[in-house]
């Protein structure tokens, strides 16, 4: 049951974001994009990556989560997983922040866990649409 609630309170966020997503224009998700990871309370853990458009940064916490499990289960020799377990994965994370540039004002705007998810739903939701056409 708690799978159908996030996937119902994701989508009710993304029908409000996509009216914000059209007026910033397709340019957005071609910025830059910084991500800022802190995976514990340690701030010596704190590191970043740079990605050149708002969903291949997206498409890069999917991996840092694939790089997560294969640790975790180190002898599967493929491993599945539910957007829910990525979503949780994404909040036991001290910190997860994203930059993302804006040309229009030439500054860097930050963004938090949840546009992220919301982020990596539409990403998924697309990719998924795709493969069954």
């Amino acid at each position: 049951m708690k799978d159908a609630c996030v996937t119902v309170h994701i989508a009710a966020r993304i029908s409000r974001m996509s009216d914000h997503e059209s007026a910033e224009g397709k340019s957005f998700e071609k910025s830059h994009t910084i991500l800022l990871v802190q995976p514990t309370k340690r701030p010596e853990g704190r590191t970043y990556a740079d990605y050149e458009s708002v969903n291949e940064c997206m498409e890069g916490v999917c991996k840092m989560y694939e790089e997560h499990l294969k640790r975790m289960n180190p002898n599967s020799p493929s491993i599945t997983y539910d957007i829910s377990q990525l979503f949780d994965f994404i909040d036991d994370l001290a910190d997860l922040s994203c930059l993302v540039y804006r040309a229009d004002t030439q500054t860097y705007q930050p963004y938090n866990k949840d546009w992220i998810k919301e982020k990596i739903y539409v990403l998924l939701r697309r990719q998924a649409q795709q493969a069954g056409k």
